[in-house]
């Protein structure tokens, strides 16, 4: 196949929740937009994958059925990148899974020429050398990276931040609600409004409608959260380490860490509904409502992740389901924030920020 300008290759890894919306939303896109023609030439799951050696298109329409009946396991990533390399035009590797091993392989993936696109935290909030080396591997190739899906779904966030930034602005300070999870949990259990049910039930409730992991414990461990601002930080130009690298409390009594499972945990929780119980009515008694916050300061180089009290009439206080608040705090905008809010959660929102960032290395490529 003779090089073409105007096509361009889609590598997709991933297919749960989001991969499925991102893949619906690729064909529809394909549809909609005859140039650059999108050919979806390699999509893979962690056990089975489905291409052509001579780079002919992977037909969108049943790619999900054909997959499943695919009998070819995935080759080494090194291998995929090298055959994503030598495609007859230009790529875009797009990442839909959560794996550190694909997210290491980004550097190399760059450096090759192939672009990356992902909601995928791990290559971000990472190791800071694994940052470097991605951005470093981006600005030498030319290859683009985008991850505005890795905070807030498909909430505008990083582009914001990378914005404010990018035009001279001075960023003092972030704040807000990055889990959807944390903001379904506590919207429920200490509302403005009313009483709030029990702790171990507004738990329970939230596992039950699909808001948590499948251990909730990966959500109350407060790490997502820390995932997100070690990433806004970085972007913020402080070079923090790691996600452990600052103050993050976790919600998991110490007593339930040593759970086998996320089942366990739940049968328990309810001994222990208390001390949630306590920091509520001791926020109550200042007129105010607890809520599960990450904040960034960028002066004093300060990240932490925790329990804060608001008054009732704050942004933070009043938020709605498991949406996400995000204010950001600049030289420019003065006393009143920025702010980004709406559902942080979900494989729509969340793989229509994937989609939006393909557009947006589709254009600079073309």
């Amino acid at each position: 196949m003779a090089a073409n300008a105007n096509q361009v290759f889609i590598a997709v890894i991933g297919a749960g929740g989001v991969g499925k919306c991102f893949l619906s939303q690729l064909q529809s896109l394909a549809a909609r937009r005859p140039s650059p023609k999108l050919t979806l030439c390699y999509l893979a799951t962690s056990r089975k994958a489905l291409f052509n050696d001579d780079y002919s298109a992977v037909n969108m329409d049943n790619a999900l059925d054909s997959l499943s009946a695919s009998s070819r396991t995935p080759p080494p990533l090194p291998q995929v990148i090298e055959y994503l390399a030598a495609a007859p035009a230009k790529t875009i590797l797009v990442d839909n899974t959560s794996s550190q091993d694909v997210a290491d392989h980004y550097p190399l993936a760059l450096s090759r020429g192939v672009s990356v696109v992902t909601p995928n935290k791990k290559g971000f909030s990472g190791s800071y050398q694994l940052w470097q080396e991605i951005f470093i591997a981006s600005s030498t190739s030319g290859a683009k990276v985008y991850h505005e899906s890795s905070v807030g779904a498909g909430l505008p966030v990083i582009s914001t931040l990378k914005d404010l930034v990018d035009t001279g602005d001075k960023v003092t300070k972030i704040e807000g609600v990055f889990s959807g999870t944390m903001s379904f949990l506590f919207n429920s259990f200490a509302p403005t409004e009313g009483q709030g049910g029990r702790w171990s039930d507004e738990v329970k409730k939230a596992k039950s409608l699909g808001y948590t992991e499948p251990d909730p414990r990966d959500d109350l461990n407060g790490l997502d959260v820390a995932r997100k601002l070690t990433i806004l930080a970085r972007l913020a130009g402080l070079p923090v380490e790691s996600p452990t690298s600052f103050p993050v409390q976790s919600l998991i009594p110490s007593q339930l860490e040593s759970c086998t499972s996320g089942d366990e945990f739940l049968e328990k929780l309810p001994e222990f509904d208390d001390q949630m119980e306590e920091t509520k009515t001791a926020a109550e008694k200042a007129g105010k409502v607890v809520r599960f916050v990450g904040s960034i300061d960028v002066a004093s180089k300060s990240v932490k992740v925790g329990l804060e009290q608001f008054d009732r009439s704050h942004p933070i206080a009043a938020l709605k389901g498991s949406d996400n608040i995000i204010s950001f705090y600049t030289e420019r905008y003065g006393n009143n924030p920025l702010i980004v809010q709406g559902a942080g959660a979900g494989g729509d929102v969340t793989a229509m920020g994937v989609t939006a960032d393909l557009l947006k290395v589709i254009s600079q490529l073309s």
